[in-house]
């Protein structure tokens, strides 16, 4: 399948409401923002390739200018696709690190412990600083000892046992980071009788390739992953849950609109298992909750917003007894995947996230929820509150 075609940039009004709403835009005066980056750039692109911004590295692929825009300009998607078409990056070791997320949680999840110990190093974070600019001020993500599938692989029996079943794409986070997460799901869904079964054959969604331009190699785990969505949703006749939101809308949305991985005959049966549950609640099926005390704050992640699902989210957490709900402003974090580590965007991604970690902080909540991993992980790095999953809330809400 050929990339879609767009030429949404003809329907562009020169509003600027993009701009306005653009995270990047708002701290980094050398990015000339999406409205220039995007429509009025493609224009000129189109008449000579040698056109091409390098400031286009700045944009985060938020899509928070496609959410604001009043003429449905596919903006976001206009640059993602002039940095596939018309950049050729330099290869980075760095990036490759950061972009190879199978083969670096491979190689650290069964030394774990050492693995997570040493990066965590004040002189190691200096020596990635200095050698791979990889921001000394950040906090790589810790690995489990041992992953999400391993575990899985005891369950599987069990798992099929269960007349109604589902499909989890659990995504490197889980896999690697956070097998309790995985975990939660299964609980969660086992609880309202539904067995969880995994794709045969899993790789990264592909936004950290995609992002450092490593454009082939994302398109071939692209191909793998668009092959086993197929199986379980064509195939198999089930659904396919996700709990990151990155995930979700890259496997929906991304594939066909950047890859070329036409995903289009499943997309309506791969969403956030957020929304799933909530429709199988609405639909009247049970979800036995005991009261939890707490107070808590969402926050939307920016694929989210695009997606416009957050208020499955809510409303889930709101079936909770006990919860004190806080919604935080919608605004971006400023991580976005491995952006935020770059020693270069480091300044530019606190920036974008100061005023939601100021929110956060002003909110008197006990922890912070959303559906977002690396969100996650640069509110932890960025405020003095955890950040937690819905699902994992839901779990330990289990009656």
């Amino acid at each position: 399948m050929s990339l879609i075609a767009d030429n949404s940039f003809e329907n562009c009004i020169k509003c600027t409401v993009c701009t306005t709403y653009c995270p990047v835009a708002k701290v980094n005066p050398n990015y000339p923002g999406p409205k220039q980056a995007g429509p009025d750039g493609e224009r000129l692109r189109l008449k000579d390739p040698a056109l091409f911004d390098e400031a286009l590295k700045y944009c985060t692929n938020c899509k928070r200018c496609e959410v604001a825009c009043p003429s449905d300009v596919k903006i976001g998607d206009i640059i993602q696709r002039a940095r596939i078409n018309y950049n050729k990056p330099k290869f980075k070791l760095r990036d490759a690190i950061l972009s190879n997320t199978d083969l670096m949680g491979t190689l650290s999840t069964p030394f774990a412990p050492l693995v997570n110990a040493t990066v965590g190093l004040k002189p190691v974070k200096r020596l990635l600083d200095s050698a791979l600019k990889i921001d000394h001020r950040r906090q790589l993500p810790k690995y489990s000892h041992g992953t999400f599938r391993g575990w899985y692989r005891k369950q599987v029996e069990r798992q099929q046992k269960f007349d109604e079943q589902i499909a989890f794409f659990h995504g490197c986070f889980v896999n690697y980071n956070d097998p309790q997460l995985g975990k939660d799901l299964v609980s969660v869904f086992n609880a309202m009788g539904i067995g969880v079964q995994l794709l045969k054959k899993e790789k990264c969604c592909g936004v950290p390739l995609i992002a450092n331009g490593f454009i082939e190699q994302a398109k071939k785990q692209a191909s793998v992953n668009a092959d086993s969505l197929a199986d379980a949703v064509i195939g198999k006749g089930i659904p396919v849950v996700a709990t990151s939101s990155t995930c979700t809308f890259t496997l929906r949305d991304e594939y066909p609109h950047l890859l070329g991985i036409d995903t289009t005959p499943v997309r309506d049966k791969v969403e956030l298992a957020t929304r799933y549950l909530y429709r199988l609640l609405s639909e009247g099926r049970e979800l036995k909750l005991k009261s939890t005390p707490m107070r808590i704050a969402y926050h939307t992640p920016c694929h989210m917003e695009k997606m416009g699902w957050t208020a499955y989210t809510l409303a889930l957490l709101e079936r909770i007894p006990g919860v004190e709900l806080v919604v935080l402003e919608s605004q971006c974090c400023g991580i976005a995947g491995t952006y935020g580590f770059k020693k270069e965007n480091y300044e530019t991604s606190q920036g974008i996230g100061a005023s939601l970690f100021r929110q956060i902080e002003e909110s008197g909540v006990d922890f912070v929820v959303t559906d977002c991993e690396t969100c996650k992980w640069q509110i932890e790095m960025s405020t003095t509150k955890r950040c937690e999953h819905p699902i994992s809330l839901l779990a330990k809400a289990l009656a």
